[in-house]
């Protein structure tokens, strides 16, 4: 049995469908949405469209902007010869909140995933070859993709491709995370931070 209106339901569904939002966080913002002033519920369909419409690729990196070039690519200050590989948008960002990077990124947008029919050519791996072998002016590569098998495989996809160019390729630490208890670590993770363990 529906407990609501046909418009409510639909718009509870549609809610719903979005990454992260269960049911009730889908009912919890229907309802706000509802009884939102319609002034503001125009003003944010109206952004949501025009976001759809004008947001796309940076030419640089390939993460998310309304402009040609997105602010980190366009920074002169930033160093351009160090690039950071992320899977997307949200790990740009991470990085970017710590304030410690000064290098630019590449936005792969996925990771290599066999099972799920993802390859390398569905990710934006051939434009990272392309600004590494492009001028020559590339140092390093950070590979920050995630510790998960997918993560793991394209990085080392990825190495295998970057090498032979004549650039250096690193890969983020991981271990053991603050305020972590070691008796709850798996077993790779304990491993990876025994493996890049620093002198004090």
């Amino acid at each position: 049995m529906e407990l609501y209106s046909g418009y409510v339901n639909r718009l509870v569904s549609e809610l719903a469908a979005l990454p992260g939002i269960g049911d009730k966080s889908a009912q919890r913002l229907a309802f706000h949405m509802i009884n939102m002033p319609p002034e503001k519920v125009k003003r944010l369909a109206d952004t949501m469209i025009e976001a759809r419409g004008r947001v796309k690729y940076c030419s640089g990196c390939y993460t998310l902007t309304d402009e040609e070039v997105c602010p980190v690519c366009a920074n002169t200050a930033r160093d351009h010869s160090l690039i950071m590989v992320v899977e997307d948008t949200r790990d740009m960002a991470a990085y970017e909140k710590t304030g410690k990077f000064e290098g630019v990124y590449h936005v792969l947008h996925g990771a290599i995933a066999p099972m799920l029919g993802i390859g390398p050519s569905d990710i934006k791996i051939k434009e990272l070859v392309e600004r590494c072998s492009g001028e020559g002016n590339v140092s390093e590569v950070i590979l920050a993709t995630n510790s998960s098998i997918e993560g793991e495989t394209t990085a080392m996809y990825i190495s295998k491709l970057i090498k032979p160019l004549g650039v250096k390729v690193t890969r983020i630490a991981s271990g053991v995370p603050v305020g972590g208890d070691l008796e709850y670590i798996d077993e790779i993770t304990l491993a990876r931070a025994l493996d890049g363990r620093t002198e004090i």
